[in-house]
C-alpha cells in the first residue's frame, strides 16, 4: 500500500509543479491580442466579452500554453495518466469488476478529448491529440486484458 501512495505523492507534486509552470507560461496571452478570439474558449464558455487581457479566464491561460508553449502541459498530461494508471492498477488487484469500469470510463473520456481537438493546427493540439487517443485505446486494451484474465480465472 505504501509503494501506491508514494507514487501518488509523487505525482501529484509533479503535476502541482507542471501545472502552476504551465499556468504561468499561458499568462503571456494577457499580452497576445491577436489569440484572444482563438484561444479563449472557457471566457467564451462564460460569456465574457475581452476588453482587455485581464478580462480573460485563468483556464484558457492553460489553452494557450498547451497551443503555443506544449512542454508542461504535456507533463502534466502526462502525471495525470500515470496517476490514473497508479489507481487502476491498484483497482485490478483489488476489485476486478471496479478495475473494468475504470479502465473504459479512462478509455472513453480520453478517446472524447482527442475527438474535441482532432484536427487543430498548432504543435500543441496535435500532441494532446495523440496522447489522449493512445491513451484512451490503451486502455480499452487493458480492459480487454482484464476481462479475459477475469473469464480465464472463472472458467476453471
Amino acid at each position: 500500500m505504501f509503494k501506491y501512495i508514494l507514487q501518488l505523492i509523487i505525482g501529484i507534486f509533479i503535476l502541482a509543479v507542471s501545472t502552476f509552470i504551465a499556468w504561468y507560461e499561458g499568462s503571456a496571452i494577457i499580452d497576445n491580442s491577436l489569440e484572444w478570439k482563438y484561444s479563449t474558449p472557457f471566457t467564451d464558455l462564460f460569456n465574457i466579452d475581452i476588453t482587455n487581457g485581464r478580462d480573460i479566464s485563468q483556464l484558457d491561460y492553460f489553452v494557450y500554453s498547451a497551443k503555443f508553449q506544449p512542454l508542461f502541459p504535456t507533463i502534466m498530461m502526462v502525471c495525470v495518466l500515470y496517476i490514473l494508471s497508479v489507481i487502476g492498477y491498484y483497482l485490478i488487484k483489488r476489485n476486478t469488476n471496479w478495475a473494468i469500469g475504470f479502465w473504459v470510463l479512462t478509455g472513453c473520456i480520453c478517446i472524447l478529448l482527442s475527438g474535441l481537438i482532432f484536427n487543430s493546427p498548432t504543435i500543441g493540439g496535435r500532441i494532446f491529440f495523440g496522447m489522449t487517443f493512445i491513451s484512451g485505446i490503451l486502455s480499452m486494451a487493458i480492459t480487454v486484458i482484464v476481462v479475459k484474465k477475469f473469464q480465464a480465472l472463472t472458467d476453471c
